[in-house]
């Protein structure tokens, strides 16, 4: 029993201390765009030329520490992925920890490239959209600046985690979970299910909405499709019918960690 109790103690003490390194990262990233606050309240609402205000006493304090919060996670996003790699890096094999790091830093980057597009394409569009749809009947806008942000802080998560679609696929067809062919057959269902997620994910399931997030999920979705036709399971070939990956997934292990021939 302590032969088991042992590393598995050594397990969650190194889970809890990078988490507590992350946590303290969050911390010092959100603190330093605390002091930015005005700012960033200020870059998110170029869109909407008229003053944001705040209903109650905490209101603006809160939507300061909510854009803070934002801020803070992209700014830490380094540590967060070095941290969990190096927490999964003990159980990869040297030819999966070649692949480790560069996947982290494509995952990040394609997060970052969602919160991007997001704030410079769809939330323009959207606020614009809404607010003359007030103004054309004769409504004055007065926006709060807690509404406001929790609407773009929202917008712009989704769309973070939406921009990882593309590498997802290409993960699971590189396992052999899902194959491009399989893919393209459901590429109807997909587009129904991205409208479908469209409805339930947006602040406000309007159609206008609903397609400025479906319809970049329907090209994601093809570019996952194109990913998994490059880098995913190749077919089996040559004599005895099998690919390196095939190989590799029926050699068994050794307790070193390193595969046996």
């Amino acid at each position: 029993m302590a032969a088991v109790l042992t590393p598995l103690a050594g397990h969650i003490a190194g889970i809890k201390r990078r988490l507590l390194v992350i946590a303290g990262t969050i911390g010092v990233t959100f603190v330093a765009a605390f002091a930015f606050a005005t700012d960033l309240i200020e870059w998110f609402k170029r869109p909407f030329d008229e003053d944001l205000i705040f209903y109650g006493p905490i209101e603006a304090l809160f939507a300061s520490i909510k854009i803070s919060l934002l801020a803070g996670i992209i700014l830490s996003l380094p540590v967060i992925l070095y941290q969990f790699w190096k927490f999964i890096e003990p159980a990869l094999l040297p030819r999966e920890q070649r692949w480790g790091i560069p996947l982290f830093c494509l995952a990040a980057a394609f997060f970052v490239l969602g919160l991007v597009f997001c704030n410079l394409v769809i939330l323009p569009l959207v606020i614009q959209f809404f607010v003359s749809f007030g103004m054309d009947r004769a409504l004055a806008p007065e926006l709060a600046v807690g509404i406001y942000v929790d609407f773009n802080v929202k917008f712009m998560l989704i769309f973070g985690f939406a921009f990882e679609m593309p590498m997802a696929l290409t993960l699971l067809s590189r396992a052999g979970f899902v194959t491009p062919e399989l893919l393209s057959r459901y590429r109807k269902h997909a587009a129904m299910v991205a409208l479908i997620l469209s409805a339930v994910l947006t602040p406000d399931a309007t159609l206008f909405t609903m397609l400025l997030m479906a319809v970049p999920l329907i090209i994601l979705y093809e570019i996952g499709i194109l990913g998994a036709k490059i880098f995913g399971r190749r077919k089996p070939t040559g004599e005895s019918g099998k690919t390196a990956d095939d190989l590799d997934a029926v050699t068994p292990v050794g307790t070193a960690g390193k595969r046996v021939r």
